[in-house]
């Protein structure tokens, strides 16, 4: 309750799932998006990051597609299957750049697709600020 007597709301700060399975990169990742006041969570491939995401119900996923056991293609299928709350938000991070798996991420869910060799950590940070700002109603 604030001074006047009415009850005050506090805006949930989003938390972001970083799904990669090259520790140095998620460790960074981390870095960058903690700095900026994000709640993050990380996996280190498909199988985890389900787990993770039934877990704690991120804003956003960032997802590596390729890793061992279960990779980001996987990881979507199963988690179209599975998902709870259509607004979460995925961003494929990726180096791979072909238009046959853009385009099944994209069908799959993904709201942006972007090259970790073109994104600076400045860029990945707008990347996902913007994303996560296309999704407040």
């Amino acid at each position: 309750m604030n001074r006047n007597g009415t009850a005050m709301t506090t805006k949930q700060q989003p938390s972001i799932l970083i799904v990669e399975d090259e520790h140095s990169l998620n460790d960074a990742y981390q870095m960058i998006l903690q700095k900026s006041g994000y709640t993050v969570y990380t996996a280190y491939d498909g199988e985890e990051a389900l787990k993770v995401a039934a877990q704690h119900e991120p804003t956003l996923i960032l997802l590596d597609l390729r890793m061992p056991r279960l990779d980001g293609i996987g990881f979507l299928k199963k988690y179209q299957l599975l998902k709870k709350h259509p607004n979460v938000r995925v961003i494929v991070f990726s180096n791979y750049d072909m238009q046959k798996e853009i385009d099944e991420a994209y069908g799959l869910g993904a709201d942006r697709y972007i090259l970790k060799a073109w994104a600076s950590p400045k860029e990945l940070l707008q990347v996902v600020e913007n994303t996560l700002a296309s999704n407040i109603d």
